[in-house]
């Protein structure tokens, strides 16, 4: 399989992972199909009805394919992710998709914490991918699951700040919601919470 198919797959991926339209007024995405939010397309002059403007009724016009072609080309290529180590491409590429430049924070960070001293831009330059290279060659084996846990511990993070977020993170029966299931999907099964973990963690949600 080349790199290029490769993408092509983790792309896919991720828009079955998205799902279709949503506008759910709690979500500062907005207007969303396909992991694709308004302000993208906005951002992007995607006019898709030809009106002059970019609103929900261009979101809803989105395709598949086109949704597609923007995962690649704005959340994986401009951003550099395929200069980051291999064990990285998926899990920061859906991160990317998911919170834009967070997901690279969220990465900068997680050097820093392993002994790295870069700056924390959201922006993959040159010192984030030789300080990914440095901690992939002495961690190989575990450095996507540090960074699926530390996506985790930032979806914990923005639930416990924000409570119209809470519903994303805990499913209304009180089990793992969307994000943690999500954040779950790239990290090893032997790192996932328990059940009663997760309960204990959110506990002081009420």
């Amino acid at each position: 399989m080349t790199a290029e198919t490769e993408v092509r797959r983790i792309a896919e991926e991720i828009l079955a992972r998205e799902g279709g339209y949503v506008n759910d007024p709690d979500d500062p995405g907005g207007a969303t199909k396909y992991g694709v939010t308004i302000h993208t397309m906005r951002r992007l002059g995607l006019d898709l009805d030809g009106d002059g403007d970019v609103d929900a009724r261009d979101v809803q016009r989105l395709s598949r394919a086109q949704a597609v072609e923007i995962f690649i080309r704005h959340y994986f290529d401009r951003p550099r992710i395929g200069d980051l180590p291999e064990v990285l491409h998926a899990t920061v590429f859906d991160m990317y998709v998911n919170a834009g430049g967070n997901a690279v924070k969220i990465l900068q960070r997680l050097l820093n914490r392993m002994g790295e001293r870069i700056a924390v831009d959201g922006a993959i330059g040159p010192q984030t991918i030789a300080a990914a290279g440095r901690a992939y060659a002495g961690a190989p084996d575990h450095l996507a699951d540090a960074y699926g846990i530390a996506r985790r511990n930032y979806y914990f993070a923005l639930a416990d700040a924000r409570p119209a977020s809470r519903k994303y993170a805990r499913t209304r029966a009180g089990g793992k919601g969307g994000w943690i299931r999500r954040a779950e999907d790239f990290i090893s099964p032997r790192f996932h919470l328990t059940e009663a973990q997760f309960r204990a963690r959110v506990a002081a949600w009420g």
